[in-house]
């Protein structure tokens, strides 16, 4: 094991024996490289490797916010990851529209309706970005931008932590995947106003617990945007 390594996976048995948690502070490089026995270049390397994998936050100055705190955001990485391939031609765009049909399909047909608990954040986000979208004057940009933070907030409803950091990490795959295939569109006041009608039909039925509806609207939804934008 390579002793960047050793450090991430001193890391990975604290947080897995309890022994840290989201939000608490690491120890010092000093206290770190003589707990580990290696130099403290390889710590900063390892704390480096951790930061781009969206598991800590380093910040200089003093105060709670101070420091190496565990964060624990792994669809930084992910979201990385995922702009690379596709920088790199290795994903396509149909990739990310059938990720995302089985992702959100899968989610709003377990997402936990709205009388399950009234005060649900995740539902009140999506209802709170859809007001955003009636915004008059918005741009194509900004409105996707919302579109995909929309669809992310609605995956959030199925309370699995793994499928909406999935979701999260795609998110600007998303936006950016939605923004190019816009410029086939001749005329965008028409389709923004069907996708807004689109999201509140989903959101209405996905929030009332009628998860077979939601599913079906939600996949005409994406496709239809799918097909429109082809040319």
């Amino acid at each position: 094991m390579k002793a960047h390594e050793l450090v991430m996976q001193w890391v990975t048995d604290e947080l897995s024996a309890g022994r840290l948690n989201i939000g608490d502070h690491l120890p010092s490089e000093r206290s770190l490289a003589e707990t580990l026995k290696v130099s403290r270049g390889t710590i900063r390397e390892a704390l480096r490797v951790l930061e781009a994998l969206g598991s800590i936050r380093s910040s200089t100055g003093s105060g709670p916010q101070s420091g190496t705190v565990i964060t624990a955001a792994p669809e930084q990485a992910l979201s990385l990851a995922l702009n690379l391939q596709l920088a790199t031609s290795q994903v396509e765009h149909h990739h990310v529209f059938e990720m995302r049909l089985l992702l959100e399909d899968w989610a709003v047909r377990n997402a936990e309706p709205e009388h399950a608990d009234p005060e649900h954040s995740d539902w009140m986000k999506a209802e709170t970005l859809l007001d955003m979208m009636d915004q008059p004057g918005l741009s194509v940009i900004d409105f996707l931008n919302l579109d995909a933070q929309f669809h992310v907030a609605l995956s959030k409803a199925a309370n699995n932590p793994l499928a909406s950091t999935l979701m999260d990490a795609m998110r600007t795959a998303i936006e950016g995947h939605t923004v190019e295939r816009a410029k086939a569109l001749p005329d965008w006041e028409a389709t923004s106003a069907r996708l807004r009608s689109e999201h509140r039909a989903i959101l209405e039925a996905a929030r009332h617990g009628r998860a077979d509806a939601a599913a079906d609207l939600l996949k005409e939804h994406i496709s239809g945007y799918y097909a429109e934008t082809a040319g």
